[in-house]
């Protein structure tokens, strides 16, 4: 958490020294994400906390003075969101994910609640994309080099060893029993692709308990979840309004969107990806082919909880624009802002999915569809 200056720890809990810490405090602004700026616009009177979880900064922004308990509440999710890392991680052998992970392909392994929940979750969508989105994908990310950021074209052997066991259709989920079961070895789950959304949600509900209903959070920039408004005048006034970066770079904002009791998440390969014969690699690969998905430059999701935004953000990525409008037309309450390029190449091109024109805005001279 940032420091209240010269303020007392329990007084700055209880929200007496929020406004003289105002000067210390950073304010709302969190500069523009790789491929994409997850943060909110700059607001005065925000007090802000974070903690490094999930191999990114986890943070919280509160108005200032709102709530008196806000803070307390806050640090409290913010504990919460180091137990759900220890719980859905795959780099701990003690995990849970990790236990599932060595256990399930000799017979069912007892899920927590809560995940199985979550597991639940990511299987459905799995299937309503036609596996575009699978948490089975990791052997794919490894066999290119992706797990360890050292990208590079696999063998065709290794790619199909590694094919064969990706797919929803090895996991196997017992409601009644609450466990999971693999069909065959070589099958692993890997949550990075929804864990940090969950863990906002996670936090949302811990929040909304406590009795503050007023925040934002966001996880690495590009999960974010809002509840209540800013307390911002002006155009600013009503949500919290939050940057989708230029997917190309240059640290610009190209779009701006209003959040209030949804979420949102960007997914794109700006920052992990690498070139073999001029050609470009993303580390976002299609589970369906096991090759880098292509078409789309970044894909935001707005929808009503952070673990589905997560989900299908990078579902649309390899899913491409077609597909997720046609998606985003069966699901009437997700929305989109899809980014890829002209068909010229000189520019980029936008494409919204169920976003009004009162739920986001240009900030960039770009090609809106």
């Amino acid at each position: 958490m940032d420091s209240p200056g010269t303020s007392n720890r329990r007084e700055f809990l209880r929200g007496q020294a929020a406004v003289r810490a105002l000067s210390n405090l950073a304010q709302a602004a969190v500069g523009d994400a790789p491929q994409g700026d997850a943060g909110p616009s700059p607001q005065p009177y925000l007090v802000q906390m974070k903690r490094w979880a999930m191999a990114c900064d986890f943070e919280l922004y509160l108005n200032a003075g709102q709530y008196a308990e806000a803070t307390e509440v806050g640090l409290e999710a913010l504990d919460l969101v180091e137990a759900l890392e220890a719980q859905l991680t795959v780099y701990r052998d003690s995990s849970e994910l990790s236990q599932i992970n060595q256990h399930a392909a000799a017979g069912p392994v007892a899920v927590e609640p809560r995940l199985f929940a979550l597991l639940a979750m990511a299987q459905t969508l799995h299937r309503e994309t036609g596996g575009a989105y699978d948490i089975t994908s990791g052997p794919l990310s490894k066999v290119w080099g992706f797990h360890r950021r050292a990208g590079g074209i696999p063998a065709e052997h290794d790619l199909q060893a590694a094919l064969a066991n990706v797919g929803g259709d090895h996991v196997e989920l017992d409601p009644q029993t609450l466990t999971v079961r693999f069909t065959q070895p070589g099958v692993e789950l890997n949550l990075g692709s929804i864990g940090k959304g969950y863990a906002l949600d996670r936090c949302e509900e811990l929040m909304t308990a406590g009795g503050v209903n007023d925040f934002l959070w966001h996880g690495g920039r590009s999960s974010v979840l809002a509840r209540g408004n800013s307390g911002a005048d002006g155009p600013q006034a009503g949500g919290w309004i939050v940057g989708v970066g230029d997917p190309l770079g240059g640290n610009r904002r190209l779009a701006e969107i209003r959040l209030s009791d949804r979420a949102l998440a960007t997914s794109g390969s700006s920052v992990q990806f690498f070139r073999y014969q001029g050609k470009r690699y993303g580390h976002i690969l299609d589970p369906r082919t096991g090759w880098p998905a292509e078409g789309v430059f970044s894909a935001t999701v707005v929808a009503p909880t952070a673990a589905a935004a997560d989900a299908l953000s990078t579902a649309f990525y390899v899913l491409g624009v077609d597909e997720a409008i046609r998606y985003g037309e069966r699901h009437p309450e997700i929305g989109a802002l899809l980014i890829f390029p002209s068909p010229s190449g000189s520019k980029v091109v936008v494409e919204t999915v169920g976003l009004t024109p009162e739920d986001w805005r240009l900030c960039e001279q770009v090609a809106a569809s």
